[in-house]
């Protein structure tokens, strides 16, 4: 294992310095200067324990010792070398259990460096877990090991077995810290403690955790082994998105990759969908440069985030750069493009691509369409969204819930509302799973069109589907059926409304009034009123009570 270089440590040692995160501690001062008598102890000590004395004897001959953090400090340094580190392992535990003496953070760090240096690696991950685990909340051990590192001969090992055991001990984030701060410093941690951090992240479900690390070593050109990747493709099961990213590599590359090209990929267009674009481009440079991402992924990555940044020159530049190097146009590049256009309102530049996309023999997929509903939707082609939606569900695709629900929420023409109920009808049957919303705005629609047997049919669907019917489902159902004349059965779903505590508003009531007032029926309208009158006093009353507490804190604060 390597030595620390002079500079290099020197720059950790200040970096530790200047951290925000770092709490300070009381470091050893190397250049204490120390009494005569404190010599004798230290030489005497160290005698003793060279001729193996046991620990009765010891505690014999030094009862009277006051053991300062300095003093145990230098006598362990006396056995810095690998041959006795034993030995300085033996008075660390004496003089904690026989005297009674707890260790300084400081003390903890000498012992660990010298353990460490000798390959006692058990007895050194014991000693780390002891000062992480018994330490006051204002230690920091790292910055002790980075203090003690030059005096006790240390080498780079001591950082790594640092990492593994806060993940060992699940302090994750701590470890993470840790990882990153050395990282800075321009020293890599092996690929062991990557993983060991990786392994307890994914093992305690902190995902999120999973994909820092892993983005910070590649960051730091700390390079993943095998073992790294089944980690990472087992965080994508966790996820639930492994289907996913596999679905999208099929897009741009037509068949399957390997596990590493499916975990890089999958970390860059997760930057890139945070929409961390400089960083998402940097990572897919470094990933690129060592082979661990296939060209034609690079090239649809770069396209897809210009087009995230809206520039659609350099989009389109690094597209045809792409087709001159040989490599062919995909789905996934297409669809970038349409989306930008949709976006910026070109509904005619998406269709040419959708044409350029049939000519060229590639399958548009479900957002390609979907991007196209919601554009044509958001800029007045509403007929044009319904033949897309129709198109897609023809071809065995389904309408995400959003495009879909947008595409109705617009609609007032009966003869529109028919046709997306065909269409809802037709994708339920291959598996569309409709929301409250997307019965809302139908219903609403046909009682805006008159057609109250078609509402009330979808309401019952609804249920069926143990999907709650919600607030405006209920305002339109009772207001669409009074303004028919069918005021008994819009004081019936009242009833329903309440039993479900939804709470109506005086314009649901309003129209039951004014309802039953047209049919004569003047003892129904004066019940409704004196409903809506009890509605008015309650809301009334609220208002006075959290004007009264309003007047009182005013009052209290004066």
């Amino acid at each position: 294992m390597r030595r620390l270089g002079e500079e290099q440590w020197r720059y950790l040692v200040s970096i530790s310095k200047q951290s925000p995160r770092r709490i300070s501690f009381y470091f050893h001062s190397k250049t204490d200067p120390v009494s005569n008598q404190q010599q004798l102890v230290i030489d005497a000590i160290s005698r003793s324990l060279q001729d193996g004395e046991n620990w009765e004897s010891l505690s014999t001959k030094f009862s009277t010792v006051d053991f300062s953090d300095s003093l145990v400090e230098r006598i362990l340094l006396r056995f810095k070398q690998p041959e006795s580190a034993k030995q300085a392992l033996s008075f660390f535990h004496w003089s904690a259990q026989t005297r009674n003496l707890r260790h300084g953070i400081s003390s903890y760090a000498v012992a660990i460096h010298i353990l460490v240096r000798a390959r006692l690696l058990v007895d050194a991950r014991a000693l780390i877990e002891s000062a992480l685990l018994n330490s006051s909340s204002d230690s920091h051990l790292l910055d002790s090991l980075l203090d003690t590192y030059e005096v006790s001969c240390s080498t780079p090992l001591v950082f790594d077995v640092l990492v593994q055991g806060y993940a060992k001990l699940r302090l994750l984030e701590l470890g993470f810290d840790v990882f990153q701060r050395l990282s800075d410093g321009g020293f890599s941690l092996s690929v062991i403690s990557f993983n060991t951090l990786l392994h307890f992240a994914a093992k305690s479900n902190r995902i999120d955790l999973v994909w820092r690390i892993y983005e910070c070593a590649i960051d730091k050109r700390i390079y993943p082994n095998e073992t790294t990747i089944q980690i990472m493709i087992s965080a994508l099961c966790k996820q639930g998105k492994l289907k996913e990213i596999v679905d999208l590599l099929d897009k741009i590359h037509g068949k399957r990759c390997s596990p590493p090209v499916i975990v890089n990929t999958s970390l860059v267009f997760r930057v890139l969908e945070e929409n961390r674009i400089d960083k998402g481009m940097s990572l897919l440079k470094r990933l690129l440069q060592k082979n661990m991402v296939i060209d034609t992924i690079g090239y649809s990555l770069v396209v897809y985030a210009k087009t995230k940044q809206g520039d659609l020159d350099s989009a389109r530049q690094v597209f045809d750069e792409m087709l001159q190097r040989g490599f062919s146009a995909n789905a996934f590049v297409y669809t970038a493009f349409v989306k930008m256009y949709c976006e910026r309102g070109n509904i005619e530049d998406a269709e040419q691509l959708l044409t350029e996309m049939d000519i060229s023999g590639v399958n548009p997929y479900e957002e390609t369409f979907n991007f196209l509903i919601h554009g044509c939707v958001r800029f007045g082609r509403e007929e044009k969204s319904f033949k897309y939606c129709e198109i897609m569900v023809a071809r065995g695709l389904l309408p995400s819930c959003s495009a879909f629900n947008e595409m109705v929420e617009k609609q007032r023409k009966i003869e529109n509302l028919k046709r997306a109920n065909e269409i809802l009808t037709k994708s339920m049957d291959k598996g569309f799973l409709p929301d409250e919303h997307t019965y809302s705005h139908l219903i609403q629609g046909f009682i805006e069109g008159n057609d109250i047997e078609q509402a009330l049919k979808l309401f019952y669907e609804m249920e069926y589907r143990k999907i709650s019917p919600g607030f405006k489902v209920f305002k339109s159902l009772i207001v669409g059926l009074c303004s028919c004349g069918e005021v008994e059965a819009g004081e019936k779903y009242l009833r329903i409304m309440k039993s479900r505590f939804i709470q109506p508003t005086a314009d649901i009531y309003e129209a039951l009034i004014n309802a039953f007032q047209k049919t004569g029926d003047k003892m129904n309208a004066d019940k409704v009123y004196d409903q809506l009158a009890k509605l008015s006093d309650r809301k009334r009353q609220d208002g006075d009570h959290i004007a009264k507490n309003l007047r009182f804190g005013f009052f209290i604060q004066r």
